[in-house]
């Protein structure tokens, strides 16, 4: 009994060993070595659906294409040959070995776990150019430009740069990202918002080429010699026409992805001259108006004024500073506000920007405030240039002396004495007016009414709210109607959400299905076949129109991934699913 007992232990775990050895998680590549102008393909497949599948982290690749997921189901030698593939398309971020870590899934329970796979990316390499290859046509038709409007500056003169996007008209592009952005470091820079990509037409090597804006910038060079502009580089999935067409007679398009670059741009910046150069000179360049103002001429003592000094025209504004403002030692001066109003577009910055002092007089008499002297370097005539404002008198009416005269004995000399305001508060006001209030009684007040009858009238609203409960509750065809809407939503959720990206909302659509039909028809992955799928609703006694039109949704979805889509397909294509999912729900016994 024994020996029989350990036999059927040996065989259980045959058995198992067996069963576990029957499911295979792995991950397949395209190629172990790429130069790193190059694209890899890694595939994950499996021999049995599972859920919840999460991919590696391609923290060394930029991923340029996937999830895309693909489902083989067929009988061979009357043997049942499933296989689930989900595929990335990677592209290296710089040279070295790199390693794709482990993926993971949960099949029957269980989480398997695929190897880890070593990459090595060398230099660039040289991609064979055949006319006939769709990478080599994508980057003959495909170029991205940095146009900048002065090669040669001034220090802090301003310059723009406008990416553009070359397409020729046998190709479409799609741009996936930024793969690789400038960051001027040598300029201050201002991004100008580019609001739309407006497709428009030109020329590019003489060849008719439609284009569109991408970016618009505006620099200020902060040295100077000889700086560089880093490349601005972009991912793009290029459509590429074939030699093929479908069975409906339309050319089959196939898709390439595809790094292109501005390339880098020397920028030469040229000092400023110093023939002419103010000592006072602090780096203004551009064209510009100085106004120095005060809101009163004439007060009291101890009552404030603001003096303004404000530059306004167009130049680097937001790049030095405002002269400052010298009064006599007898006012009082508090630090200056700074403001500033200042706009940037293509040809730079435009505005004012000012400094504003409060000053406060303590003592009666006329105070001067003294000219004030800017200096900038004109761009368009190539010189130095100074404004100065008018001189400003402050007259302070009412007030203490600030002096009194006395003769000394002993060296004939004339000494001056300051003398405390002992009214220094005397615009304070010290005085109230008091007004006495009246206070009610609340009882018998219209607070006291309201609160008091205010229970007794809710009780008719109150009833009428619990017959509507119990009426809706009683309705069982609505009942039914509204959890089936919300249902439908529950699951078309995610794919609400992709609206407008093709495959992801396709991917998203067909899994809502899954979960749906899963849920329902208590059927697996494995099973998802459309004659399976009608002939169990058809079972369920949900009508033969409403079956078919599900059937119509998932060859739509099937369909879709390989053609092009438009955005008002994708919205019919939802509403279509919410609105059948919901009769579906409706009518299933």
């Amino acid at each position: 009994m024994k020996f029989i007992k350990n036999i059927s232990i040996l065989i259980l775990l045959l058995v198992s060993s067996l069963s576990m050895a029957q499911i295979k998680f792995e991950a397949k590549v395209s190629k172990k070595k790429l130069g790193v102008n190059e694209r890899l393909r890694i595939d994950f497949e499996m021999n049995k659906d599972g859920d919840n599948f999460v991919p590696p982290d391609f923290k060394d690749f930029q991923v340029v294409g996937g999830p895309n997921t693909s489902v083989s189901n067929f009988w061979s030698n009357g043997k049942r040959l499933y296989t689930k593939t989900y595929s990335y398309f990677l592209a290296p971020k710089k040279q070295g070995s790199f390693t794709i870590k482990q993926a993971k899934i949960e099949i029957d329970n269980k989480i398997y776990k695929t190897f880890p796979v070593t990459i090595k990316v060398t230099k660039a390499i040289e991609k064979p150019k055949n006319p006939n290859d769709p990478a080599y046509i994508a980057s003959k038709n495909i170029h991205l430009v940095a146009e900048v409007s002065k090669a040669n500056p001034y220090l802090n003169e301003a310059i723009t740069v406008i990416y553009k996007l070359y397409v020729a008209p046998t190709v479409a592009a799609n741009i996936v990202g930024d793969k690789q952005t400038p960051q001027y470091k040598d300029f201050w820079n201002q991004n100008i918002e580019v609001k739309a990509f407006r497709p428009e037409n030109g020329k590019y090597n003489d060849e008719d080429y439609r284009y569109v804006v991408l970016k618009k910038v505006v620099l200020y060079p902060q040295k100077t010699g000889k700086l560089k502009l880093e490349p601005y580089v972009l991912d793009l999935n290029v459509e590429v026409p074939t030699s093929r067409y479908d069975i409906f007679g339309n050319r089959i398009v196939r898709k390439v992805p595809q790094s292109i670059t501005s390339g880098s741009r020397t920028i030469n910046v040229k000092p400023l001259p110093e023939e002419g150069k103010p000592a006072d000179f602090n780096g203004a360049v551009g064209n510009f108006t100085l106004n120095v103002s005060s809101t009163k001429m004439s007060l009291d003592a101890g009552e404030s004024l603001q003096a303004k000094v404000e530059v306004s025209g167009k130049g680097n504004l937001k790049l030095f500073e405002l002269p400052k403002l010298s009064v006599p030692s007898s006012l009082e001066v508090y630090e200056p506000e700074h403001a500033e109003n200042v706009r940037t577009n293509l040809g730079g910055m435009q505005g004012r920007i000012s400094d504003i002092y409060t000053i406060v007089p303590q003592y009666k008499g006329k105070y001067p405030i003294p000219q004030v002297s800017f200096s900038y370097f004109d761009v368009n005539s190539k010189t130095y240039k100074r404004l100065t404002s008018n001189e400003i008198i402050i007259d302070v009416v009412n007030g203490p002396s600030s002096v009194t005269t006395s003769e000394s004995s002993t060296d004939n000399s004339i000494k001056q004495t300051v003398t405390t305001n002992s009214n220094t508060f005397a615009f304070i006001k010290t005085n109230s007016d008091w007004v006495a209030t009246n206070k009610k009684s609340f009882f018998k007040s219209s607070l006291f009414w309201s609160l008091l009858l205010l229970p007794l009238l809710l009780i008719p609203i109150a009833i009428l709210l619990r017959n509507n409960r119990e009426k809706r509750n009683a309705d069982v065809i609505g009942n039914k109607r509204r959890k089936a809407d919300r249902l439908a939503k529950k699951y078309l959720s995610e794919a609400k959400k992709a609206l407008g990206q093709k495959e992801a909302f396709y991917i998203a659509l067909e899994k809502a299905f899954h979960n749906y039909l899963k849920a329902k028809l208590h059927i697996e992955t494995s099973d998802f076949n459309k004659e399976k799928i009608q002939d169990l609703l058809l079972e369920r006694h949900v009508e033969q129109s409403v079956v078919s039109e599900f059937i119509s949704i998932l060859e739509n979805c099937e369909l879709a991934r390989y053609t092009p889509i438009t955005q008002v397909t994708m919205q019919n294509d939802y509403d279509k699913s919410v609105k059948t999912i919901g009769a579906i729900d409706k009518q299933i016994r």
